[in-house]
């Protein structure tokens, strides 16, 4: 894929431009247990235009069903088979390697063990069961004697995977630890790595391919690491929303796999157009906002929303990456 050096501009919709919306969770539809604002009103209007909703999450905690539910319940009707997560990528991911009916020490929520069972594979508490594999997956209660467990089974050299390792989760009381700092108690206790199914790589888009069967996807996602990361690396396209984990200077900064095609402040930029960003003669220009080098950095002039003046730093930033923007965002409040 060719490095991106601005925000791409789309005529339509993105709810008629693409087919099936890839939703990550956490920072994007919900944070904790409540719904981010606008986004049950924006997925209920994309559903509405005929644009399939499949919810794909790194958080292997609960079941599919669970989410469904949850979801259902803030008022996005979904069914089990509309959420994909990394548990089920780790569990076809192990399937794939160890025999029909193995033990498996597994660390982690119901979504996890639901997952394994899934795949024909039984889940086992201890090190001292003789598991054929042993995997990581992100749970509320974790305990210290489970890191324990996992880090003697990886010590005996039983295969260790992991469903994600992202190092942290938004909650509605702010950012918490993830499966990934749980991951990096037991690399330090082993020396090890494990096989990782997670955003951004192969396996959770491979499994979120099989089961979406979506033709012109659109990954959208609050997660530079994951979501866009995980976009980049299977050619699709993908929307950022300023609604979890990332901050508009982390967005100016973004390397080029983390570049998204689309930015928006939450899910409503599901269901407008995007303006189209221009580079010329040193200046970059999105509606009415222009931003050029100037002695002290990056200088921004206009008015308007200001996340046009975003989209067009974006590309002053992407393609100067020498010059300071921290000046000219500051002016645009985000």
């Amino acid at each position: 894929m060719t490095d991106r050096t601005s925000p791409s501009g789309s005529a339509q919709p993105l709810d008629t431009a693409y087919d099936t919306a890839l939703l990550d969770l956490d920072g994007v539809v919900y944070k904790g247990g409540d719904a981010i604002d606008h986004a049950v009103e924006s997925l209920t209007a994309a559903r509405k235009d005929g644009m399939r909703l499949a919810y794909v999450t790194n958080n292997a905690a609960r079941t599919p069903a669970a989410v469904a539910e949850h979801l259902t319940h803030l008022g996005v009707p979904a069914a089990a088979e509309d959420v994909i997560t990394s548990a089920q990528a780790v569990a076809r991911l192990i399937a794939d390697e160890v025999p029909a009916g193995s033990k498996v020490l597994a660390v982690g929520g119901e979504g996890l063990f639901a997952a394994l069972r899934e795949r024909g594979l039984e889940p086992v508490e201890s090190a001292a069961d003789d598991p054929a594999a042993a995997v990581q997956g992100y749970g509320p209660e974790l305990r210290w004697s489970q890191l324990a467990e996992m880090a003697f089974a990886v010590n005996a050299g039983v295969p260790w995977f992991a469903s994600n390792t992202d190092l942290t989760i938004p909650s509605a009381r702010g950012i918490a630890p993830g499966n990934g700092a749980a991951v990096e108690v037991v690399r330090i206790a082993t020396g090890g790595s494990p096989r990782v199914a997670g955003k951004p790589l192969p396996p959770m888009h491979r499994e979120t391919v099989i089961r979406t069967g979506a033709k012109r996807p659109l990954v959208v996602g609050d997660r530079l690491d994951t979501d866009i990361e995980g976009a980049y690396a299977g050619g699709v396209d993908s929307l950022l929303v300023l609604t979890g984990v990332t901050t508009a200077a982390a967005l100016l900064a973004a390397e080029p796999r983390h570049r998204p095609t689309y930015v928006a402040r939450d899910l409503r930029g599901l269901l407008a157009p995007h303006p189209e960003v221009t580079w010329s003669s040193e200046q970059a220009r999105c509606g009415a906002w222009a931003v050029a080098p100037s002695r002290s950095g990056l200088s921004l002039t206009g008015e308007g929303d200001p996340l046009d003046g975003l989209r067009a730093l974006c590309a002053a930033a992407w393609t100067r990456p020498d010059l300071d923007p921290s000046a000219a965002l500051d002016a645009l409040g985000l």
